[in-house]
């Protein structure tokens, strides 16, 4: 247990060395906000692929195998590899804007009021996936450790408030560069030396049930309904969208895109084999510790302490993708609406970090309290991506679109997404799926309406130069 005690804490201070080396770059808030717009295919892939890996996509995917789903978990990282790739076909849109949030292009195109509720949804749902990833963190630092929840949860959230307000975008992505790459790696070597120690292939296989192989045991009708969701909140969230932005143009916007989903499609099932692994040899444990189970119990402390750094990597750099989030739609965003003027250009860094400080422990706080990852996991993922699904992509691409269409469909996809939730999805439809048809059909149909009566399309999204298009 001291070799993996030391390689993670080796790794933490790691993180927070890059962070103290990622500030020296940070010159300006564009410089805190996107990277200074310069990231590559390959930093921009990297950093994608970290933030969208996270608790769920490791923890998660290896409890669901040990589970219900067996070998077809893996479907649930595939999904999300695909819904990357579909978003490829909107992100060189999203880097022609020039923004820097969500809410700014809907601000743009539809006003004060759509302006303000979708930068307020989009606030509050990334300081709760902040609270999802640290709680998931300290779950595993927790096991490793035995140290309480509580001081799991402070030295988790805390450490990944320091290295984010340290640098910014070009800490996060820097970090989330060398952890995507870590995740890959440490997940990789351990699946031989776990087999190994569980007296090889055959008979880990000889001792799982056959249903748990099936490759698509959780049916098309749920491969098809996460691949859906994934696109919608991809394509919506302020940490995804953030480092579309950051791209050094459209071209590698798109590239780095690809490359995302392409990644995340390899790693898919490795933590799923892991949580086979963990059911043949340990079928009584909680299925939520099989990764850690699996860890401590059957690799060589070496590998173990690569696999657990990979696994709190992954919880941490899509924290480190939320707490910029909130502090990027404050800055841009809210405190404009409230004070009605933009953040003094010299101010505005040091109100960003501020807000990171301000939102990491408020989401240390709800941590605390809540203690949940997929209730408040699924609870942010339809409260950000609901409403703005449709006003967004469409404000992107379609050059007629009226004001009301975005607004109405704000607010009818988020009623219905919430509403669909709170009664516990009938009919087996996902709250995010029927919250943002929803949301598409109004932006539809107020559209054609307001495009009848004469009614002026909304200004363009594109208000700025792109002087990195080159």
């Amino acid at each position: 247990m001291g070799i993996i005690w030391t390689i993670v804490i080796v790794y933490m201070a790691a993180m927070i060395g890059i962070g103290l080396y990622a500030k020296t770059k940070v010159k300006d808030s564009n410089d805190y906000h996107l990277a200074g717009r310069r990231l590559g295919p390959i930093m921009l892939a990297g950093t994608l692929a970290a933030t969208e890996i996270g608790g769920g996509s490791s923890v998660g995917v290896a409890s669901k195998a040990y589970g219900d789903w067996g070998l077809s978990a893996g479907w649930y990282v595939v999904s999300a590899g695909i819904g990357i790739l579909l978003v490829s076909f909107v992100a060189p849109y999203m880097r022609k804007a020039m923004a820097t949030t969500v809410p700014e292009i809907i601000g743009r195109r539809y006003g004060t009021s759509s302006y303000a509720i979708s930068s307020f949804l989009s606030f509050v749902a990334s300081t709760a996936l902040a609270a999802v990833q640290i709680t998931a963190t300290a779950s595993i630092v927790h096991i490793l450790t035995g140290f309480s929840v509580t001081w799991a949860i402070l030295i988790a959230g805390l450490g990944v408030v320091f290295y984010t307000y340290l640098g910014g975008m070009w800490s996060v992505t820097l970090t989330d560069f060398v952890q995507f790459f870590l995740i890959v790696f440490g997940f990789a070597i351990a699946v031989p030396f776990a087999f190994h120690s569980a007296g090889g292939v055959d008979a880990v296989m000889s001792n799982l049930p056959k249903e748990q192989l099936g490759f698509t045991k959780i049916g098309w009708g749920t491969i098809i309904g996460l691949t859906i969701m994934y696109f919608m909140t991809f394509s919506t969230g302020q940490e995804a969208v953030q480092r579309y932005y950051s791209a050094k143009n459209q071209k590698v916007a798109v590239t780095g895109s690809l490359l995302c989903g392409i990644l995340m499609t390899l790693y898919a099932f490795i933590p799923a084999v892991l949580g086979l692994i963990a059911l043949a040899v340990f079928p009584t444990i909680n299925a939520n510790d099989a990764l850690a189970t699996v860890s401590v119990e059957l690799l060589p402390p070496l590998i173990s302490g690569l696999l657990l750094s990979g696994v709190i990597s992954a919880t941490l750099s899509s924290a480190s993708g939320n707490l910029l989030a909130v502090a990027s739609v404050f800055v841009k965003d809210i405190y404009p609406i409230v004070t009605k003027k933009a953040v003094e250009s010299h101010k505005e860094l040091k109100l960003s970090k501020m807000l990171v400080v301000i939102s990491g422990l408020v989401a240390v706080g709800i941590s605390l309290f809540s203690q949940q990852i997929i209730p408040l996991l699924v609870f942010a993922f339809t409260l950000r991506s609901t409403g703005p699904f449709a006003a967004y992509l469409l404000g992107l691409v379609w050059d007629k679109v009226t004001p009301k269409a975005g607004l109405y469909s704000i607010i009818a996809g988020t009623v219905i997404g919430l509403g669909w939730q709170l009664a516990k999805e009938p009919f087996g439809i996902m709250a995010v799926i029927a919250g943002s048809v929803a949301s598409l059909l109004t932006f539809l149909i107020v559209n054609k309406i307001e495009l009848n009566r004469g009614v002026p399309a909304a200004p363009s999204a594109y208000n700025q130069e792109d002087q990195y298009t080159a």
